[in-house]
């Protein structure tokens, strides 16, 4: 952990929430990602700082429009969620308990949530429980985060479901696919969160479900709509991931002597580091760009940038850069294609691909006028 605190510099390690959490299973590639978060590095002020602020984020309106859809799916004791559960999962119970953890004030909710969530797997009635504003924890890379879902469910036969309430539309029953991936590794995140709690518990983790409900207005309607979604390959994404943040040591280990992400803070506080050395420390870190980190790293528009620069295939997208195999610029890629380049050991089955791919193309680029020309020819004999 020492490595990491100097990478970090004076400062305390950044907190993780569940939306950063989830992150990191949508590119667990990453080794720059990985050491900043297991380092507890601010990524947002770091891309600021540099120059390329992180262009996501929600708009007030929408985040007061998620809040009011939140209340009205959890208005009078999660009655509507209610409703919606007993068509999804079946409930055949008429009335089902509501604990609102956030009650008993923010320094006692993570108690409160073991004490009540334990109780509720000793418990072998078949009631079912609503648990409101719950706070789980979550340990990463040797940090404690602590994370707030939606709803816990607790439902027949001892089954836990966590509740993802969104603001997304459901249209005839289909979302946007990838709002709802992004929910699903959220989601995820949670379930494995309580998925420890529980076995720290003494409790089989197993009896948390990787059913998750999804609930989202029905046809830009404010009327609730729920959906299973199943996040079990999520839950494999994530572990690995944050199996690997432990093992981070190794990696930080490679680096330079005396590299550190320190943004120098002057006496009011702002970040006074050189950019140009700042940039130089984070170039140390190999990353993995990919055209989705727009949407979930902060430090997506310098990696961007630092792509383009060196011309490499990761800006082309996952699919492309895998299928490039060994061949890891765009200029080496084109040089391939159209013979002009000597394929290294290894490039050679890429390297005929390539050349088969420029040939086609070139053909159907010269082929469409000919066709045009033909039809002209056929029109005119008639």
């Amino acid at each position: 952990m020492d490595l990491l605190d100097t990478l970090r510099g004076p400062v305390p390690p950044l907190a993780h929430d569940a939306r950063a959490i989830a992150a990191l299973a949508a590119n667990p590639g990453c080794a720059r990602r990985a050491v900043l978060d297991a380092a507890g590095v601010d990524k947002d002020l770091t891309a600021r700082h540099l120059g390329f602020p992180a262009p996501f984020g929600q708009s007030r309106f929408a985040i007061t429009r998620g809040n009011a859809f939140e209340d009205l799916v959890k208005d009078n004791g999660c009655a509507e969620l209610l409703r919606l559960l007993r068509d999804l999962l079946g409930l055949p119970i008429p009335q089902v308990g509501y604990h609102d953890v956030a009650q008993v004030g923010a320094h006692l909710r993570h108690s409160h949530t073991r004490a009540l969530i334990d109780r509720a797997a000793r418990d072998s009635d078949d009631a079912g429980t609503f648990y409101d504003h719950p706070l789980l924890s979550l340990e990463i890379a040797g940090h404690v985060s602590y994370l707030e879902p939606d709803v816990v469910a607790f439902r027949l036969g001892g089954r836990f479901h966590i509740v993802e309430i969104k603001s997304f539309a459901m249209i005839d029953g289909q979302a946007e696919p990838a709002k709802v991936a992004a929910a699903a590794r959220q989601a995820a995140v949670y379930v494995l969160a309580l998925r420890r709690l529980l076995e720290d518990l003494g409790h089989d983790p197993g009896r948390v479900s990787h059913e998750v409900v999804l609930v989202c207005p029905e046809n830009f309607a404010n009327r609730p709509a729920a959906a299973l979604v199943d996040v079990r390959r999520e839950l494999a994404m994530l572990r690995r991931q944050l199996t690997r943040m432990t093992r981070v040591e190794e990696i930080v280990s490679g680096l330079p002597p005396g590299i550190t992400f320190d943004l120098v803070r002057d006496d009011a506080g702002r970040p006074a580091r050189p950019v140009a050395e700042l940039t130089e420390a984070i170039g140390t870190v190999p990353a993995r760009y990919a055209p989705e980190c727009l949407s979930t790293c902060d430090l997506c528009l310098f990696c961007r940038d630092e792509a383009r620069a060196c011309g490499s295939t990761d800006q082309l997208g996952r699919q492309v850069r895998d299928q490039l195999g060994g061949v890891a610029g765009i200029a080496e890629a084109l040089a391939l294609a159209e013979g002009a380049g000597r394929p290294a050991d290894g490039q050679e089955e890429i390297a005929g691909l390539l050349r088969l791919a420029d040939r086609l193309r070139a053909e159907c680029l010269t082929a469409e006028p000919l066709a045009g020309a033909r039809l002209e020819a056929l029109e005119g004999a008639r």
